[in-house]
């Protein structure tokens, strides 16, 4: 499969198009790596689906589909859908975001290489 321009990683099929409804969060283990995904109307982001202050899956949050924010269930941290950065308290450290490419035969990922935090 190939990249887009400028991204290294291959594209991996992630789902349908229809697979998931505007406004919902879904997650995936891709090459052992847990994935939350989310569809905000025509737009599609992913993050890592661990928050990086509590452990928690991120796909069991809520989107904010104005702010385009993630809220981790348990404290209740924002993360930007479009970036992974940390936005609020308690998490201080991003999570990685993933590029996304909606194609006619489905919604594809490249995994970012994974980061390792101190």
């Amino acid at each position: 499969m190939s990249a887009p321009p400028g991204a290294s990683e291959p594209m991996i099929k992630l789902c349908e198009v229809d697979d998931l409804a505007d406004g919902d969060l879904a997650r995936a283990e891709i090459d052992g790596r847990m994935i939350a995904y989310a569809r905000v109307a025509d737009a599609w982001f992913a993050v890592d689906d661990t928050c990086s202050h509590a452990k928690v899956s991120l796909a069991d949050g809520i989107i904010d589909e104005d702010d385009l924010t993630l809220e981790c269930p348990k404290h209740g941290a924002l993360f930007s859908l479009e970036t992974g950065e940390a936005l609020t308290l308690p998490a201080i450290k991003p999570v990685a975001s993933h590029t996304i490419s909606v194609r006619e035969t489905g919604v594809f990922i490249a995994v970012a290489e994974q980061e390792e935090h101190a």
